[in-house]
């Protein structure tokens, strides 16, 4: 019995020096691949973007665990149990309702466009700031003398042409519409694309069981391996472990490369084939970046159109990223990682975009916001870093450069 017991002990000391190896090994290589020690939390937290990481944080629950269809702008949030988000308002975005007839005691300002439009227009849990809203208020008086209700009309991964149709769905219930977008349009303009502008991100994918079922056996395993990924990034142990973090990667970088949008040669009908470009601008970089522009373009036309035939303000703002406009710290260069947006790809978006300009309309480029900003702003590739009350430098700059082009644009009188 004492040798049974003895060789339990043994087997157990072994394992445990096993794992202690394994976990120091992990450590080891990552503290050579980051140049330094990071925690495993730090790490972890690093494997979503912040506006993912947001709305999940606390839960058990993932972000596609939040998502629910919708048949015109193709994914939206809901508030059902248990992933539900207790924010969603009644058209699925975050925060206050939307009205369905013009509402007279406010003077109504949509912001379209993705997540950064999104926390931009929307902060929350409450007490947050609302900054935009917050900060037209403090300095402006609206064209009514109502105050200002800045409304969210962005979601995580939107683009064109999502703002175009939302706005379209709701012109007659604002006084005012702005876009702010470019960073998740760009994706669409790298020279290996071969799908058009309007191509649903795969978050369509994920809550549509039809369109995972033309790829099911590969939907299926990628929603496994993120359902198992980010469990073991919930537990308490685990969630600090370099090992398990190391395990997490290798799980999620499979799981990225199941891709539910590749076509089927037997099919003819895919989500590849519906916005497939033309077979003589694939590959060709300057057809592929010309031809949507113009689809960007037509979109953002399209927005002025219907404000002006609505009788709606309107204004268009080019985002900053990143690797443009700004001296990063090194924390931000190890944030935005190998997620950096190309700058010239960018800026020569933000070229085009500004010739509509030339029609008269109110386009304007934050690209510069933070060039005089020396400290660390963004938390990832794109989005500003927020405080635990929410409140955030970046957003707040952003709100006051915004609000100054808002004015010249709307011609606001100041208080």
């Amino acid at each position: 019995m004492k040798q049974r017991i003895f060789g339990w002990i043994s087997t157990l000391i072994g394992i445990v020096i096993a794992l202690a190896a394994i976990e120091l090994l992990a450590i080891a290589w990552l503290y050579i691949e980051e140049g330094r020690y990071v925690s495993a939390e730090e790490l972890f937290q690093r494997s979503q973007n912040t506006y993912v990481r947001d709305l999940t944080k606390g839960t058990s629950c993932r972000y596609v665990d939040t998502l629910y269809p919708h048949p015109y702008v193709a994914f939206v949030h809901h508030g059902n149990p248990p992933c539900g988000l207790p924010n969603v308002n009644n058209i699925g975005l975050l925060n206050t309702d939307f009205p369905t007839i013009k509402r007279d005691d406010v003077y109504t300002v949509l912001v379209v466009g993705g997540s950064v439009s999104s926390q931009l227009a929307q902060n929350w849990p409450a007490p947050a700031p609302r900054y935009l809203e917050e900060e037209l208020n403090r300095r402006f008086v609206s064209p009514t003398g109502k105050p200002f209700l800045v409304l969210n009309g962005g979601d995580g991964a939107w683009k064109e042409p999502q703002s175009f149709i939302l706005f379209s769905m709701y012109a007659s219930s604002v006084d005012a519409v702005m876009t702010l977008d470019g960073y998740n349009e760009h994706y669409m303009f790298r020279s290996y694309t071969e799908e058009r502008l309007e191509r649903p991100l795969s978050n369509f994918a994920d809550v549509n069981p039809f369109v995972a079922d033309e790829n099911f056996g590969d939907a299926a395993i990628g929603w496994v391996m993120g359902r198992v990924a980010g469990s073991m990034a919930q537990m308490p142990i685990l969630g600090r472990s370099h090992a398990v973090y190391m395990i997490v990667r290798g799980i999620e970088a499979m799981a990225k490369g199941k891709d539910v949008f590749k076509a089927d040669k037997n099919k003819k009908t895919t989500l590849t084939s519906i916005f497939a470009l033309p077979s003589d601008v694939k590959g060709n970089g300057d057809k592929v970046f010309q031809t949507q522009l113009v689809l960007y373009q037509k979109y953002t036309r399209a927005i002025e159109a219907v404000a002006k035939d609505n009788n709606v303000k309107s204004a268009y703002f080019l985002q900053p990223v990143p690797s443009w406009g700004k001296t990063l710290t090194e924390e931000e260069k190890r944030a935005a990682g190998a997620n950096m947006t190309d700058p010239v790809l960018y800026r020569r978006i933000v070229d085009g975009m500004l010739t509509l300009r030339d029609r008269g309309m109110q386009v304007f480029d934050l690209g510069d916001i933070l060039k005089d900003v020396p400290e660390t702003i963004y938390a990832d590739d794109i989005h500003f870093i927020r405080d635990t009350k929410g409140d955030s430098k970046g957003y707040r700059i952003m709100a006051r450069v915004v609000a100054d082009d808002l004015a010249k644009a709307w011609d606001l009188k100041a208080k």
